[in-house]
């Protein structure tokens, strides 16, 4: 836990889920100079606020103090979301303070403040600036924040080309604001997103090579096939009959969609945080694989949503970044829960790095790890369930 001091109180915030040995903060310098300068300029928060990209509620929870008519939190993290319940529980803020919104949620039809904390993806920013303009008027005030190392040239012309005129603030402990002023005659053109592209001839599995895949923003190597899913998909395992197969951090749904497309008797789940990722992955498998096709498709912490023991097989390519953070802590959480909802005997295959250790890790999860593939710069590893 930690506690950030704000003109409108002091909150202590957790991020999702909690535990105590995490020393990542749930807020950081970028955050605090956002809400010290609407504090400071005594900016109009009576109105409609939106909150696009709230990392785990830090923002929120301090501006439900200010008394907004309508405060609005746009975010495409599940963890984030639920954080920022926690968080806003824990201020004893109303139920109804906050309106939750995920990013493939149609967006509020009137912004009087609108505050981007600027994500980590610029495809994410473009989108949902682009969802988020029609709801602008000539009287919103618009406000970014971010870490300086975080915003760029590019990011400030997308402020600028789809909302308006832009200027950055002096950095104050390495963290910077956008400021934008609307401008209603601002002809942004077309959102380029969800983006199509062509899966390449020589994708390395069945069924796979050709064929047109649709990645909303912000989900991982959205503009192809990244080299690590095709190492991956070069060394699936064959031979499932009617296994339950997890796409466990799905993405956009490929690794899944090999499996689905060559095991016509396998179901399929298909989970990720990110509601953007599972948007992708869900019409990616309807599109090649139809609707009769039983397969779930869940945005939500890992696999606690399905029972102990429901799968026969999890696929796995954990992220090894919290935000900007390095961290095996969600590799860690990962495999655990993969554990948790195997079946005795049930396997998970995982792809990584080879510098991150991940044998060491399922060893210590599994009492086993066994490697099935490797090149130069990843590997493929197998740990069974044991009874």
């Amino acid at each position: 836990m930690n506690r950030l001091s704000t003109s409108w109180g002091a909150f202590t915030l957790t991020r999702f889920p909690e535990d105590p040995r995490d020393q990542l903060r749930a807020w950081d310098a970028s955050d605090e100079y956002l809400l010290g300068h609407l504090a400071e300029t005594g900016t109009d928060l009576s109105g409609t606020v939106a909150v696009l990209g709230d990392r785990w509620g830090a923002l929120v929870t301090a501006l439900q103090a200010a008394g907004p008519r309508e405060l609005v939190q746009i975010t495409d993290s599940y963890l984030g979301g639920q954080a920022t319940r926690a968080n806003l529980a824990r201020a004893g803020a109303a139920p109804d303070a906050v309106r939750l919104l995920t990013t493939q949620d149609p967006p509020p039809e009137r912004i009087d403040v609108l505050l981007v904390r600027v994500p980590k993806s610029l495809a994410l920013l473009e989108d949902q600036l682009h969802r988020l303009a029609p709801a602008v008027h000539e009287g919103t005030v618009i406000v970014g924040t971010g870490m300086v190392k975080d915003i760029h040239t590019s990011t400030l012309k997308l402020f600028e080309r789809i909302l308006g005129p832009t200027r950055t603030s002096l950095a104050v402990k390495k963290a910077r604001l956008i400021h934008t002023t609307p401008d209603p005659a601002a002809a942004p053109g077309p959102n380029p997103w969800p983006y199509r592209y062509d899966l390449p001839a020589d994708t390395p599995a069945p069924g796979l090579p050709g064929l047109s895949v649709t990645n909303h923003a912000g989900v991982f190597c959205a503009d192809r096939l990244d080299i690590g899913t095709r190492f991956f998909l070069a060394n699936l395992p064959g031979g499932l009959g009617r296994a339950r197969v997890a796409d466990l951090g799905c993405g956009n749904g490929v690794v899944g969609l090999a499996i689905a497309l060559h095991e016509p008797e396998a179901e399929l789940v298909f989970t990720d945080e990110s509601y953007q990722a599972v948007a992708s992955a869900e019409e990616n498998f309807r599109t090649h694989v139809g609707t009769g096709r039983k397969a779930d498709f869940i945005v939500g912490d890992g696999l606690t949503a399905l029972p102990a023991g429901s799968v026969d097989l999890v696929l796995n390519n954990p992220p090894f970044h919290s935000h900007q953070a390095t961290t095996d802590r969600t590799a860690r959480r990962m495999f655990a829960d993969a554990r948790r909802a195997l079946r005795p005997g049930g396997e998970l295959w995982v792809i990584g790095n080879r510098h991150l250790g991940y044998h060491v890790t399922l060893r210590r999860i599994f009492g086993n790890s066994e490697l099935v593939a490797s090149d130069r710069k990843f590997v493929v590893l197998r740990a069974v369930r044991q009874a």
